[in-house]
């Protein structure tokens, strides 16, 4: 009996584990394939939801600089086709052709919406230069970091018949043209002494790009970092204020407002004997659009050829930055940004003249231009040293300007200005770095709060004074800045425009500046100020006053009626660390 038990009980064992091992693993799998129904269903209502856009549609206004315009529309047919949904919403692109230099005036000032259309939510100029202007204008208008989405070499433009003898004698470098402008027989050194001075024409660099970019070339080249970068040191370097004062001294006379404008005038000549000037410096793009009249205007009898230099060369980098404002545009700004980097899109910018990523399916029908491998790219400078090249050019060019600085010194400049360091500290820096950068001019310091001279609450520290025997002064001057109380800005203002008016140099550039951060507390009244200004019937620019306005306390209605009633401008800055670059972008303006 005994046995009989034992071998029932093995029999009863064997035949239930199976069992529940089945159940389990049958159990496992039914939540598997319910699981995955569920998930499948989920994904199904969200693609259906996606596709419905929940919160509507949503237009992302990009403005766009004529020369990359065309690509940029192709995409964005392409894009809208596809329904792109960015926070439920489905964003449709609307692109516009603008000019970067109305672009920049509209978003660092008011922008007009009868004028310019509707306001951009995101911007692609033609390079880093514009944005960084706008940051030094407006320090909250951009929402995002730069990326490029192709580029385009600057290179000189010239008559067809200067092509051979340039480049059979070795080219040239941007780092020469000082050099080469300032022979009285520069084109001698190309075996053409008949052609007499080699003349470049560079259009305003503040408002030109490709002047600019030119311009930081050629002051890397005479500098310790050949390739670049350059930095606010570089500009201080004796080597370098030579180089621009002979760049300025050999400028030909009368050069046209614009580059385009500079190449359809040598254009007209068709040959370098006779030409109002031998060459332009011309972003790639642009010189291929316009001798195709494809810029708007008659396409060119005689097209003029590029000539690469040798050696680190600038391009335009086509960057694309979101602008600021609510953060579901910004995001659909930076996706329809990464969408332009996308293979196609980059094909679409090589066909219409730029570099990038898509191939080398360049136009065929591309007189004067060769589309050859560009040379080795100059390293940019960053954005406050971009700034301050400008307005070393504009020093250098117009023999120097004649500057009324007056400083805020009430108490809130001793307010952490960023990175450790106090307003004041951030404009002590800036205005040392402006005095040391100008080799010709004159500045004069003033300085203001409540009753820092007996009842007066402004004081002189520094007369108008040339900068070449005054740099200790100023430098003394600069650092005797000390915060004090109050801020008594109108009635500072109006006893230091007086005294600009007093010391006004006929046939310079003379201005105002007033860096401020608050509003006026005492004194004189703003309404009182403009009377008194009005009273002095000085001609609308004339004699700009520009405010470089740092933090949030501003009453920036009457600093902005202040501004434009005297021909000058109001930047506005988060913090005390852009004063420099911003400083340097209102010195580059005729305002």
């Amino acid at each position: 009996m005994g046995r009989h038990r034992t071998l029932e009980n093995v029999r009863r064992g064997v035949a239930k584990w199976p069992v529940v091992v089945l159940g389990v693993v049958a159990l496992l799998a039914l939540a598997w394939l319910g699981w995955t129904w569920i998930n499948d269903r989920i994904e199904q209502r969200a693609a259906i939801q996606s596709k419905s856009c929940p919160e509507g549609d949503s237009v992302l206004r990009v403005a766009v600089t004529p020369s990359a315009a065309t690509a940029v529309e192709e995409a964005a047919k392409r894009w809208n086709v596809e329904k792109t949904v960015v926070a439920d919403h489905c964003v449709r692109v609307e692109v516009t052709a603008q000019e970067p230099s109305q672009v920049f005036t509209g978003l660092s000032g008011d922008w007009n919406p009868e004028a310019m259309g509707g306001k951009p939510q995101a911007w692609l100029p033609e390079s880093s230069y514009w944005v960084n202007r706008l940051s030094a204008a407006n320090g909250s208008a951009i929402g995002s970091n730069t990326e490029s989405v192709a580029t385009s070499p600057v290179v000189l433009a010239l008559p067809y018949e200067a092509v051979k003898p340039l480049e059979g004698h070795d080219s040239y470098t941007f780092g020469d043209l000082a050099t080469l402008t300032s022979a009285p027989d520069g084109w001698a050194r190309y075996g053409k002494p008949e052609w007499g001075k080699f003349t470049v024409a560079m259009p305003d660099p503040a408002a030109n790009t490709a002047s600019v970019l030119a311009l930081q070339c050629a002051i890397a080249g005479v500098s310790p970092q050949r390739a670049g970068p350059v930095t606010v040191e570089t500009l201080t370097l004796p080597a370098v204020q030579e180089n621009l004062a002979q760049l300025a001294a050999a400028r030909p006379a009368n050069v046209p407002r614009t580059t385009a404008d500079a190449l359809i005038e040598l254009g007209k000549a068709g040959k370098v004997a006779g030409a109002p000037y031998s060459a332009v410096p011309v972003i790639e793009v642009d010189l291929y659009r316009r001798n195709l009249g494809l810029d708007g205007k008659p396409a060119a009898g005689k097209p003029l050829y590029e000539v690469a230099a040798r050696g680190p060369s600038p391009a335009a980098d086509f960057p694309f930055v979101a602008l600021s404002g609510d953060q579901s545009q910004v995001r659909a700004a930076l996706k329809f940004r990464d969408f332009l980097k996308e293979t196609p899109q980059q094909q679409s910018f090589n066909r219409i003249g730029l570099r990038a990523a898509g191939g080398a399916a360049y136009p065929h029908d591309s007189p004067g231009i060769r589309w050859d491998s560009a040379t080795t790219s100059l390293v940019p400078a960053d954005a406050t040293t971009t700034q301050q090249i400008s307005a070393t050019w504009t020093n250098a060019a117009e023999g120097g300007q004649v500057i009324t600085v007056l400083v805020d010194v009430s108490r809130s400049m001793l307010t952490n200005g960023g990175d450790g360091k106090t307003r004041i500290d951030w404009v002590k820096q800036a205005l040392h770095g402006m005095t040391d950068r100008m080799a010709s001019g004159a500045v004069g310091i003033w300085e203001f709060s409540r009753r820092l001279d007996a009842d007066r609450p402004y004081k002189q520290l520094v007369a108008v004074s040339p900068v070449a025997t005054s740099r200790p002064a100023l430098h003394a001057g600069i650092d005797a800045l000390k915060p004090a109380t109050g801020t008594h800005l109108y009635t500072s203002l109006e006893a230091a425009y007086q005294a600009a008016l007093n010391s006004y140099a006929e046939g310079k550039r003379n201005r105002v500046v007033v860096i401020t951060d608050g509003p006026n507390d005492g004194g004189l009244t703003f309404a009182q100020l403009k009377d008194r200004l009005r009273d002095k019937n000085v001609a609308r620019g004339k004699l700009p006053v520009s405010f470089l306005s740092i933090g949030p306390e501003l009453n920036r209605r009457e600093l902005t009626d202040l501004a434009r009633s005297t021909g000058g401008t109001v930047s506005v800055l988060t913090d005390a660390r852009g004063v420099d670059g911003a400083l340097g972008q209102l010195l580059s303006t005729e305002g």
